[in-house]
């Protein structure tokens, strides 16, 4: 079932999920489908603050999550909110907002899915990002490719191999040592991808957070048909 998540014990759980959405009619029908698949469907809210105090500490696996709310809050706070409850965010959008969809994306989210998408890709989208994966699909492609703001670190060859190989799920000390190369130099290549991100606006403190911008800018598979390598 799709709407099933494990336990740390092995069993499984139904994925505990909440939706941010100004118009009740899109919550209703998402809660409806939600439940129909077996999630746990926890809350619906038409802001991130009522979302946040609804919960009251509770924590869900994933919020599905409006760019476009009328409280006339920023993305990135919305998706920083969110995840300070300890969720993952999914953008449930719009498609041709990209400027908005970027932002939210390097704000942190795990994925976008459009509103004219069918209800079950919702579900799916949002089962994929609740396990913790990065959601790569063609509206974030689309979104990174048409903005010309999105500014690519300027990685060199050996920080492209180590975030490929980190990245990827490998431990800095086996990436290391399948570079042929120290745990020191990969730890200093490490510390110095991550400098550059910052200094193109998209920090990457975590592991998670550096897969998603591996995604992004084309150094693993999913998002740049044309191959990073050729820029």
């Amino acid at each position: 079932m799709s709407g099933s998540s494990t336990n740390l014990g092995g069993a499984p759980r139904p994925i505990r999920v909440a939706v941010v959405d100004d118009h009740e009619s899109v919550s209703l029908g998402l809660k409806a489908a939600f439940l129909d698949e077996g999630f746990d469907f926890v809350l619906a809210a038409p802001t991130v603050p009522q979302l946040v105090a609804g919960l009251a500490g509770r924590e869900v696996d994933v919020v599905v999550l409006d760019l476009s709310l009328g409280d006339g809050s920023s993305v990135t706070e919305n998706v920083k909110a969110v995840q300070a409850t300890g969720s993952a965010v999914l953008i449930h959008s719009i498609a041709d907002r990209v400027a908005s969809v970027r932002e939210a994306l390097a704000a942190g989210a795990a994925g976008v899915i459009p509103k004219s998408s069918a209800t079950k890709t919702v579900i799916a989208a949002a089962a994929t990002v609740a396990r913790g994966e990065v959601l790569n699909n063609l509206e974030w492609a689309s979104a990174i490719d048409a903005d010309r703001d999105f500014a690519k670190a300027q990685l060199g060859r050996r920080e492209r191999e180590i975030l490929h190989l980190y990245a990827s799920g490998l431990p800095l000390k086996l990436a290391a040592e399948q570079l042929g190369i120290g745990y020191s130099t990969a730890r200093e290549y490490l510390d110095r991808i991550r400098t550059k991100y910052v200094e193109v606006g998209r920090p990457a403190p975590t592991k998670v957070d550096l897969l998603r911008r591996a995604v992004e800018d084309g150094i693993l598979p999913g998002l740049d048909p044309d191959g990073a390598d050729a820029r």
